[in-house]
């Protein structure tokens, strides 16, 4: 059996996040590269987060119903058909790191489902993950890390 992989070469897990990606660049989604999905997957979902913001898990990014067939979530771009969800930041969309201080970490977090998710463009991540109870088939994570430079 094929295990589901997330990567991008931008950075490698537990690397360090190119600021172009972040509130002190352009503020766009890296690139990020599918393999392994399972040939009974549905639909897949991307939620971006960090688990180091002073106030709890920061969403930086949700994304479902992204085709299975999907090898390459280019810079700056929602594969067609796949739903934004409202992050943190109170909006739909990528929100790049921005951590008031230190290093945080980044989890670019990829789950296989058995279903394709009926969710509004309102939905939170936590609206995602109950959506998914019991659907997931597989899962992946990319781990970026971020420190202000300014």
């Amino acid at each position: 059996m094929k295990k589901l992989t997330i990567k991008s070469p931008e950075f490698g897990n537990n690397e360090m996040i190119p600021s172009k990606f972040t509130c002190e660049g352009e503020n766009i989604n890296p690139e990020l590269k599918i393999s392994g999905v399972g040939a009974e997957t549905k639909s897949l979902v991307l939620i971006m987060d960090d688990p180091d913001a002073p106030m709890g898990t920061w969403v930086h990014w949700t994304l479902w119903n992204i085709d299975p067939e999907t090898a390459v979530i280019p810079q700056n771009s929602v594969p067609e058909g796949a739903v934004e969800g409202i992050t943190s930041f109170r909006k739909p969309g990528y929100g790049g790191p921005c951590p008031p201080s230190g290093t945080h970490r980044y989890f670019f977090k990829l789950y296989a489902l058995d279903k394709l998710l009926e969710l509004g463009t309102q939905t939170t991540a936590g609206d995602i993950e109950k959506a998914m109870e019991g659907h997931i088939l597989d899962s992946a994570e990319l781990i970026g890390l971020y420190k202000k430079v300014k």
